[in-house]
């Protein structure tokens, strides 16, 4: 980092949507060589800034400067051309093509020619010269793989990678990440800290926005935190800490490790049970209960088979063999239709694509999935979908406008409580939280647990799913871990360390299933 002006500055940016204050007064400078963490709640305006800053939306207020110069962004093309380059959480790459074509998306001419009057006479660039760079680009990155090779067969990790290699390929000189980690392996994740180091090294400024408290602390330089939609302060490598970076992210201390005391049950009843559940893809079948009042956590590296055995109880696939029995009685789900009819319900990983619709409102939402109950004489009942949307609203402190504001407008934080929501409106006998917390800010965690521990303490059976270590040891009253798709253990409260998850989920030794 050098003394001389900042690669980059923002000062006092403003941006105001129909009924909401999404950026007030918000400054940050970037230097080259630097990583600068951006961190606050979901709904901090974290987002909104970098948009902003990408040339997706247009400040109502402020300036920004980029090495010194005053810079108008009004349009994606015109950051590229400056080279700011936003690598989205959903990766933008079209998995029909290989990573050739997705590097130079766009950009066939070649980059020289982009800009160029005469771009529209040239004709793309040859197949093997487009390859050669592209190949080049690889390296650089550290992917090993052809540029041929189709996209729809690459890893999260790999497609990190690729995402890099295309804004190094745009010549970026400002790369925002935007929670790069969040579906990446241990390994993919310590390859990517790898590539970060060589950008630094490189002179290019890094903005990374993660949730992940031990990687903001082990990569960034300086840290600066907004809280609903200010600035509330900047913190060095050397002065942050966990506790002072949420509580500047919250606005208050947050006492030790936020998961939610609880008391034991005084006895088991039964409220999940599967005998030889063989789901497709697995190389045996798996047995386990779940009880009433209970956390049963899903400990697993990615891959291990957790999502597909619980879309399996599910009904969304079906298993090969086996059976279930829900509160003792037989329970066969062929729907989801059946298994909702039933009281077991799914909070899915992906809740963008598979938990909510996301052009549709909160209360829509909320409705969704027992839209006949809502059915007047023929016509849907409105007033009640209200009604019973902002009383989850307000049970899960859901940050929305009202009822009627859309889902795909939402933090991810707050689209996580809607989905939440819809599924506590009809009670249910079992909840399944696949990866509940994944991409959410520690005070919206913090909420989500507590609420999860009441519902076990009203009595639901809870099944979670979680690749949080720490998570799953401070909520889970059991844990069933796997491994390569296999039930390698199911430990008790009292069994449960880190080091023997670990163990287990690595292909360490089974230990012998209990309950």
């Amino acid at each position: 980092m050098t003394s001389s002006a900042p690669l980059l500055e923002m000062r006092g940016i403003g941006k105001r949507f129909v009924g909401v204050t999404a950026l007030e007064g918000v400054s940050l400078s970037l230097q080259a060589g630097e990583v600068l963490a951006l961190m606050g709640e979901n709904g901090a305006g974290k987002s909104t800034l970098m948009k902003v800053l990408g040339g997706l939306h247009q400040p109502d207020s402020g300036e920004i400067r980029v090495a010194g110069q005053p810079v108008v962004l009004d349009s994606v093309a015109r950051a590229q051309e400056l080279g700011i380059a936003l690598i989205h959480q959903e990766l933008m790459l079209a998995p029909n093509l290989d990573i050739a074509a997705n590097l130079f998306l766009g950009r066939e001419q070649g980059p020289q020619a982009r800009h160029s009057r005469l771009a529209r006479y040239l004709g793309p660039l040859p197949q093997r010269r487009l390859r050669e760079q592209s190949q080049r680009l690889l390296e650089r990155v550290g992917l090993r793989l052809p540029a041929s090779t189709p996209v729809a067969r690459l890893t999260p990790g790999q497609m990190q990678l690729c995402e890099i290699a295309k804004a190094l390929g745009q010549n970026a000189r400002i790369l925002i990440m935007d929670e790069p980690t969040s579906s990446l392996t241990a390994g993919e994740s310590e390859q990517l800290f790898r590539i970060i180091a060589q950008l630094k090294a490189e002179q290019i400024g890094i903005i990374y926005i993660s949730h992940r408290m031990d990687e903001v602390l082990a990569l960034a330089d300086r840290i600066t935190v907004l809280r609903d939609a200010r600035h509330v302060g900047d913190l060095t490598r050397e002065q942050a800490s966990h506790d002072q970076i949420v509580s500047l992210m919250v606005g208050r201390q947050l006492s030790g490790q936020y998961f939610p005391a609880r008391a034991a049950p005084p006895e088991r009843e039964l409220g999940l049970e599967i005998e030889d559940l063989w789901v497709p893809g697995a190389p045996c079948a798996v047995s386990f209960r779940a009880y009433r009042g209970q956390i049963l956590g899903f400990a697993g590296l990615v891959g291990s088979g957790r999502t597909e055995l619980m879309q399996a109880i599910f009904g969304a696939t079906r298993p090969l063999s086996g059976s279930m029995r829900l509160g003792g009685a037989p329970f066969r789900a062929d729907s989801p239709r059946e298994a909702i009819r039933r009281g077991v319900f799914l909070a899915p990983e992906d809740r963008k694509r598979q938990g909510l619709v996301l052009p549709m409102t909160v209360a829509e939402n909320t409705s969704l999935p027992d839209i006949a109950s809502y059915a007047r004489l023929g016509w849907l009942d409105r007033r009640r979908e209200r009604s019973v949307a902002e009383q989850e609203m307000k049970r899960l402190n859901t940050k929305a406008s009202s009822p009627a504001q859309r889902v795909v407008n939402l933090s991810g934080g707050n689209q996580q409580k809607v989905v939440l929501g819809k599924w506590l409106a009809m009670s249910p006998r079992v909840l399944i939280l696949d990866e509940p917390t994944r991409g959410i800010d520690v005070g919206a965690k913090a909420e989500i647990y507590r609420h999860v521990a009441a519902l076990a303490d009203s009595g639901v059976c809870v099944l979670m799913v979680s690749s949080d270590m720490e998570e799953i040891l401070g909520m889970s009253d059991r844990v069933v871990v796997m491994h390569e798709r296999r039930l390698v253990g199911v430990l008790e409260r009292e069994e449960l360390s880190q080091h023997r998850l670990a163990h287990l989920m690595t292909g360490g030794a089974p230990l012998e299933a209990a309950g």
